[in-house]
């Protein structure tokens, strides 16, 4: 590996970032951390729990607390929940000292892995308009990203390949 920097993947959720995350460590032999799982762990509650007993403002306030603490790791690979780009303090640390990686796919994509998810709570009881919105106000923030992957016509594979080509160029 070329670098201490980790490794970190945003995007929509849906957009693979723990799945993709995952198949990079392995293929680079780093550790993987998923935010999403460590919230999890540490709560003993699923993110749909903690939503929906706590509030979304407590979720995110662990969020930040977790994924800070977190990107102190070097040479990790780290998949973020789909709004910890949006924190402005997770983000400005991502976008100074780490690797980014925007797992960017087409909105109907988005739309068929989001819609009616029981994973996914804050798009539970959004209307497929409201969740078209999300998805492109959250875009806006994504392409700050330094590395935009267009994901559409890439088998996990491919996306896999052309990260890891990006992070080791040689």
């Amino acid at each position: 590996m070329n670098s201490k920097k980790n490794l970190v993947f945003i995007g929509m959720m849906g957009s693979g970032k723990s799945s993709i995350g995952y198949l990079v460590s392995k293929k680079m032999n780093i550790k993987f951390i998923d935010i999403d799982n460590l919230i999890e762990n540490e709560t003993g509650m699923s993110i749909s729990e903690i939503f929906e007993k706590k509030g979304e403002d407590h979720f995110r306030n662990l969020e930040e607390e977790i994924t800070l603490k977190t990107l102190k790791n070097i040479g990790v690979a780290i998949s973020l929940g789909g709004g910890g780009f949006v924190n402005n303090n997770i983000r400005k640390e991502i976008l100074t000292n780490h690797f980014s990686f925007w797992l960017n796919w087409d909105e109907l994509v988005l739309l068929k892995r989001i819609k009616g998810s029981k994973k996914r709570p804050l798009a539970l009881k959004l209307t497929v308009q409201e969740i078209k919105q999300l998805i492109k106000k959250r875009s806006k923030i994504y392409s700050k990203a330094q590395f935009k992957i267009n994901c559409n016509k890439l088998t996990k594979t491919e996306i896999v390949k052309k990260i890891i080509k990006i992070y080791e160029p040689n």
